[in-house]
C-alpha cells in the first residue's frame, strides 16, 4: 500500500474548538493608538482541532470534525462562515453542536513580516455548556482522534469512548490554564505546547517540566517549541528531537498541523518517532506559506522535504 492509499484509508476525528479565524498580514504590529495598513486578508477557520481537521484531510485523511459553534444556522454568521471553510475542504461536520443565541469564536490576527503572529480572540463562555449527543457514535468509525483542552467536558467523553477502543487518542494540550488535567489520564499521546506545558508544571524547563508531569499520565508525552527541538520522554528520560530549518512566512496553525499529522501517521501504525518527524516535517512546509491553515500541507509535499533532509 502506497503512502497516498495509507492516508485515505484511516479516519480521524478532530475533537475541541472551531474559529473563525479573520487573518492580516502586515509589516509589523501595530503600536498605539495608530492605523496599520494590512497588505493581505484571508477569512479561514481556525482553533487547535479545526486546524488539525484541515492538517489530516490535506494530507488524505477522510476526516470528521466535532466542536460546539453558536447557532442556529443562518443566524450565526460566524459559525455559517466556519462550516462553509471546513465543508469546502471535504470535512465532515455532522456532529457538531449549534448553541441558539451563540456566537461562534473568532479571532482578529495579524501576521507580521517575520511570520509571528499577533491575536485577540473571542469565544462566549456558555458554549462550555454545550455536550456531545452520543461520543461513542462520533468514534465509531475513526482510527485515531486529535482533541484539544480548550472545551474539556465536551472532548472528554469523547476521548474517552475512542479509548474503550483501543485507538490512539492525541491530546493538544495548549491551552495555558490549570484546568481539564482528566484528559491527562484518558489519552495516549499528549503533544503540549510550550505555554501549555509551563502553565501545568509551574516551571519554564521543559525537560523537566516532562518529567514532572509524568505521574499524571501513562500516555506518550511530548513538547512542541516552536523553531526549538521536539522534546519527548523516553521512560522518564527526556529526548530531542531538531525540527525543520525553513524560511518563516506565518507560523499560524503551525502547532495544529503538527497534532494533526502526528495523529495521522499512528493510525496508519507509524511508530511515536516516526510520527513526530513527519509531524515536524508537516509543520515546517506549513510555517513557509501566509493564510494560517491553508498553508497546510499535502503529503507528497511533506514526504519531498523528509527525502531532502
Amino acid at each position: 500500500m502506497s503512502s497516498a492509499e495509507a492516508s485515505r484509508s484511516r479516519r480521524i476525528l478532530c475533537t475541541g474548538i472551531a474559529v473563525l479565524d479573520e487573518v492580516f498580514r502586515v509589516d509589523e504590529f501595530a503600536r498605539g493608538e495608530v492605523k496599520t495598513r494590512a497588505s493581505e486578508f484571508l477569512s479561514v477557520n481556525g482553533g487547535n482541532a479545526a486546524n488539525a481537521a484541515f492538517a489530516t484531510a490535506r494530507l488524505g485523511a477522510p476526516t470528521r470534525f466535532a466542536g460546539p459553534l453558536g447557532g442556529p444556522a443562518g443566524e450565526d454568521p460566524n459559525g455559517d462562515c466556519f462550516l462553509a471553510h471546513l465543508e469546502r475542504a471535504g470535512i465532515d461536520c455532522s456532529a457538531c453542536p449549534r448553541m441558539p443565541g451563540v456566537a461562534t469564536p473568532i479571532s482578529a490576527i495579524c501576521i507580521d513580516r517575520r511570520g509571528e503572529r499577533a491575536i485577540v480572540h473571542y469565544r462566549d463562555a456558555r458554549l462550555m455548556e454545550v455536550r456531545s449527543d452520543n461520543p461513542a457514535a462520533v468514534v465509531a468509525d475513526v482510527d485515531a482522534v486529535v482533541a484539544d483542552n480548550r472545551f474539556p467536558d465536551f472532548v472528554l467523553p469523547i476521548c474517552a469512548a475512542a479509548r474503550e477502543r483501543g485507538i490512539p487518542v492525541v491530546l493538544d494540550a495548549d491551552e495555558p490554564e490549570h484546568k481539564g488535567i482528566e484528559l491527562l489520564m484518558v489519552t495516549s499521546h499528549i503533544v503540549f505546547s510550550a505555554e501549555g506545558l509551563r502553565a501545568i508544571a509551574g516551571r519554564d524547563d521543559l525537560a523537566a517540566a516532562l518529567v514532572q508531569v509524568r505521574p499524571l499520565t501513562d500516555a506518550f508525552l511530548a513538547v512542541t517549541d516552536g523553531a526549538n527541538d521536539v522534546l519527548w520522554l523516553d521512560g522518564t528520560t527526556p529526548r530531542a528531537m531538531s525540527v525543520f530549518k525553513v524560511d518563516v512566512v506565518d507560523t499560524l496553525g503551525a502547532g495544529d498541523v503538527f497534532h494533526g499529522a502526528f495523529a495521522l501517521m499512528l493510525a496508519e501504525g507509524q511508530s511515536e518517532a516516526h510520527a513526530m518527524r513527519f509531524a515536524a516535517a508537516a509543520a515546517a512546509v506549513k510555517c513557509t506559506r501566509f493564510g494560517g491553515i491553508t498553508g497546510a500541507p499535502r503529503r507528497a509535499e511533506v514526504e519531498a522535504l523528509l527525502a531532502r533532509a
